[in-house]
């Protein structure tokens, strides 16, 4: 296999974006492509294979880019960048970047890091109702609140209702002290969050006070009608079919339903039917409700946060496989009787 060497140019301004602190991004290119990488003075000399200097070009390619555009290169873009390198869709990242949904009270744009985000958020924008399933860190929750909080002020949706069931994380809370509110703001505390960080909480208390942002546990949606809102049903796991049911046929006219969930985090109880399973195999034929499924490779918060995903995909995996085999001996006995 010949070894070759390059240049590229990378405008001084963006050299420290793009190589991370100490270099780090750097050494983690050279390890993932097997190449050497020299950077000295705006210029970054690469030597190995063609094949994979192609690859790392790509990636210094598509990370100038984005530094160009603003963004502050993260390792999770360094990963991304890595992992389209071995695809034909290298250049992917560049056009997701593009789509900005809204901007935080901050200034940050939000916007889908991923392919399988931007199929999320695209889907969102096409489909009455959309279940979004996937890991913890795939930004399942965030995306849609950012979707919803665009909506409103845009006048798309006269106002916003978040919720999600009430259930205990596999502790047993008890009876927690204050008013009605007092207990349910705990479970609804992640809504919160995100609404603070996109809205703002002198926003957020304003239009709530007016009664067009609305947070509750998912039992206060019995009854109700709710015409021309942006309905998004958080943590749907740990719903009961009959809970799922009973909200998603609470919807109105010009509303926009959003459920996330998670379906290796269940807090039911044991034996317990999740509704999002059921809605899952129920609706998947009905053209106006869409299903985006997020994976490990999705996860933008720590990149540690992605390998546990991993590790813990892989090890359910190894584990369902002596349970499938043992089934399997079982009915080839039973036949053999």
């Amino acid at each position: 296999m010949s070894v070759i060497e390059t240049i590229i140019d990378i405008p001084i301004e963006h050299e420290k974006n793009v190589c991370g602190q100490f270099d780090n991004y750097l050494k983690k290119i050279e390890r993932t492509l097997h190449v050497t990488i020299v950077a000295r003075d705006g210029a970054i000399k690469l030597i190995g294979s063609e094949q994979m200097i192609g690859r790392a070009k790509s990636v210094f390619n598509n990370l100038v880019e984005l530094s160009k555009r603003g963004n502050t290169i993260t390792e999770q873009n360094v990963d991304y960048a890595l992992s389209l390198s071995f695809t034909e869709e290298d250049n992917v990242i560049l056009e997701i970047d593009k789509d900005i949904i809204c901007r935080t009270i901050t200034g940050k744009p939000v916007k889908p890091k991923t392919m399988g985000q931007k199929q999320y958020v695209d889907t969102i924008r096409k489909k009455m109702i959309v279940f979004g399933i996937g890991p913890a860190g795939t930004g399942k929750t965030y995306l849609a609140m950012a979707m919803a909080i665009s909506a409103f002020k845009n006048g798309e949706v006269n106002r916003i209702i978040l919720t999600r069931p009430a259930i205990e994380a596999g502790e047993k809370l008890g009876f927690l002290p204050g008013d009605l509110q007092s207990k349910i703001d705990p479970y609804l505390r992640p809504l919160y969050d995100a609404l603070y960080q996109i809205m703002g909480a002198e926003s957020f208390l304003h239009n709530s006070e007016k009664g067009l942002i609305e947070v509750a546990p998912l039992a206060y949606m019995r009854g109700r009608t709710l015409d021309n809102a942006y309905i998004i049903l958080d943590e749907a796991q740990n719903t009961t079919p009959a809970q799922m049911k009973m909200f998603l046929t609470r919807i109105g006219f010009g509303s926009k339903v959003v459920v996330t969930g998670d379906k290796t985090q269940k807090d039911l109880p044991g034996g317990a039917a999740s509704g999002l399973d059921m809605a899952m195999k129920v609706l998947h034929k009905i053209d106006d409700i869409g299903f985006c499924t997020l994976t490990s490779s999705d996860v933008v918060r720590h990149p540690l946060v992605q390998k546990i995903v991993q590790a813990y995909d892989d090890y359910e995996k190894r584990s369902s496989k002596p349970e499938h085999h043992k089934g399997r001996v079982k009915k080839l006995r039973d036949r053999e009787r």
